[in-house]
């Protein structure tokens, strides 16, 4: 079972150094069409092979149309453009943040309770990510510092999605519950894509190009969810969660393999300030 946990955090963390190579080459609007139309069709064919349908109450379709936008038009794409501006191991350090993200919305919104040490794991995280955007300067016109902010804007994105979506999969299951959120999000963001001017045309793209669009829809957001959904039937959530620090980490050796990417002082100390933070919030 750790075995799967772990071929999910790298799959999750490949993807990261997947995006920053192709978003150096074609504009993330286009590229968010085609990997999102990757994954509709991925989950789509899932679903009709496994005869999974199941009939959605008509109180639930405004609650599956939050989590498509929160999903693809938002987070998805917010996550493109970010790691088009940044690094690739800042923009997976602030997804590390989700599981603070996660925890302050379910404070305020379900009404989770707070303690004292899940505050300080908190404080610590936030001030992580103070030290991290410091190294670049407080200036909102550096693409590297809007970068890191959009990065953040993306996790904060992707909590709303985790708690808003919570009762959805208890009632409707995972697998289906996004495959719904897969196929409206990318027929939300097609009827957006078509006012966007600066498309990339398809027939442009390389093979390389494609082999890269193919693994984020289908393994990042296909294979991915699946591996885990099913750790999750078998392993408690909290218990899970706390491996997504792992992906800084396979994220910066990467980087170095792939990039040349340089450790700072600066990456190394905020980096450690979150990873500690995030585990003391989930513990506490």
């Amino acid at each position: 079972m750790y075995i799967i946990i772990i071929l999910h955090q790298l799959i999750a963390s490949f993807s990261h150094i997947v995006a920053k190579d192709i978003t150096s080459k074609i504009e993330p609007s286009s590229i968010l069409f085609y990997r999102s139309l990757t994954a509709a069709l991925f989950f789509f064919f899932l679903v009709y092979f496994r005869n999974s349908r199941k009939k959605i109450d008509k109180i639930d379709y405004k609650y599956f149309i939050i989590l498509a936008f929160l999903n693809i038009p938002l987070n998805q794409f917010l996550f493109l453009v970010s790691i088009k501006m940044t690094t690739a191991p800042n923009v997976a350090l602030a997804y590390a943040l989700s599981p603070i993200f996660v925890f302050v919305v379910a404070h305020y919104f379900l009404k989770e309770k707070s303690t004292f040490i899940k505050l300080i794991g908190i404080l610590l995280a936030i001030s992580g990510t103070i030290f991290l955007l410091y190294e670049k300067g407080f200036n909102f016109k550096s693409d590297a510092f809007l970068g890191d902010i959009l990065a953040i804007c993306a996790s904060i994105a992707w909590a709303l999605y985790t708690v808003i979506g919570k009762n959805m999969t208890q009632k409707y299951g995972s697998i289906f519950s996004t495959s719904i959120t897969m196929i409206l999000g990318f027929l939300l963001y097609a009827i957006i894509y078509l006012f966007i001017t600066n498309k990339a045309n398809p027939l442009n793209f390389s093979l390389p190009n494609w082999l890269e669009i193919i693994y984020l829809g289908t393994f990042t957001s296909g294979v991915g969810y699946i591996l885990w959904y099913y750790a999750l039937k078998k392993i408690q959530a909290s218990k899970i969660s706390v491996f997504n620090n792992l992906q800084p980490v396979f994220t910066t050796i990467l980087a170095i393999l792939f990039f040349q990417q340089h450790l700072t002082v600066y990456f190394l100390t905020g980096g450690a300030l979150v990873l500690i933070g995030v585990i003391i919030t989930q513990k506490g």
